[in-house]
């Protein structure tokens, strides 16, 4: 049922739909208990889960709108899901793949660096001005998103004919050309080449951003677009000098597709708290899929483990990256 509801992203109604016609009589009331009961279990690992991603150097972080049914005014509110994910592989780095979702009542600035408290190193993030309140102890660097800067002038080109929006593109994508090159390389590697041959497209296209931003209007979509990136530059710039950095934070927002796929099948959660069973099996289930690991599989072993008491000092060797091994063990 967990894996039908967060890995299919098949809606309880629908699932006591499929039992009734197999002669199998459950109130959906009865299969939202046992997710909460579930996630009761599992929220020490969830919870291991995010510390450890909070223990890397770098992370991927985005937000996506959760929508709780709000009983006292007889609607829905919007809730938040936000996404911390982990995603080394670009430069074959030592820790796996993971992400951690995080449920909040609102998208307030304070909602990340309660999260994250604890973190260290570079955050990749879209421009969210929410996010740079991490960034004032100076612990946290914040690289932006290149992919979001496109998308800009992207607009802008799909609505007719743009040429400046399309001579960013073309830039833009030069700098695209050379990480589809050096993805796989050691950092050091990376980090060369992108000195050698990123760093002058960066500075061109920058010297020509700001001369064409003299000569459009100051009010206009294309202008927004310009001072987008050039309010960000030095997050943008970032990658640049470290090999292990990404051009975007395309990686977390392959995470959130899933939410969102769960969000419009079941179109809300009941309540706050649903909202944070939504959070922490989620996050359990899409780590599965990262670590190669079969949801269901590892669903139905560790529940058990939890149940009969596994020691609650060795919640990492269940963590879905740590099964994988185990598994792999077992089989040699």
């Amino acid at each position: 049922m967990l894996v039908s509801k967060f890995a299919d992203h098949l809606p309880l109604y629908r699932q006591a739909q499929i039992y009734a016609r197999q002669g199998v009589d459950l109130d959906r009331s009865t299969l939202a208990d046992w997710v909460g009961r579930a996630a009761w279990y599992l929220r020490p690992l969830h919870e291991r889960l995010l510390a450890n991603l909070k223990a890397s150097g770098k992370l991927f972080a985005d937000e996506t709108t959760a929508p709780v049914l709000d009983p006292g005014r007889g609607s829905t509110k919007t809730g938040q899901l936000w996404a911390y994910a982990r995603d080394d592989r670009p430069w074959n780095g030592p820790e796996p793949p993971a992400v951690a979702y995080v449920y909040a009542p609102d998208r307030k600035a304070e909602r990340p660096v309660a999260h994250l408290r604890g973190f260290t190193g570079v955050l990749q993030v879209d421009g969210y001005a929410g996010y740079r309140k991490l960034a004032e102890g100076g612990a946290v660097r914040l690289a932006f998103c290149w992919a979001h800067v496109r998308r800009a002038f992207y607009d802008l080109q799909t609505g007719g004919s743009a040429p400046i929006a399309s001579e960013a593109l073309r830039r833009i994508a030069q700098l695209y050309a050379v990480e589809a090159e050096i993805r796989g390389r050691d950092p050091e590697a990376s980090r060369r080449e992108r000195q050698a041959r990123s760093t002058p497209l960066i500075a061109e296209l920058k010297a020509w951003l700001e001369k064409q931003l003299a000569t459009v209007s100051r009010k206009s979509t294309l202008a927004e677009a310009i001072r987008y990136a050039l309010s960000r530059w030095e997050g943008l710039t970032l990658f640049l000098d470290d090999g292990r950095g990404e051009i975007d934070s395309n990686s977390v927002e392959r995470s959130i597709h899933p939410l969102a796929l769960t969000r419009k099948n079941a179109l809300f959660a009941g309540s706050d708290g649903g909202g944070e069973h939504w959070a922490t099996v989620a996050s359990l289930v899409e780590t599965c899929k990262l670590s190669g690991v079969n949801p269901q599989t590892w669903f139905a072993d560790v529940l058990t483990k939890l149940a009969d008491g596994h020691p609650i000092t060795r919640l990492d060797e269940l963590l879905p990256w740590s099964y994988a091994r185990q598994a792999e063990t077992a089989v040699a």
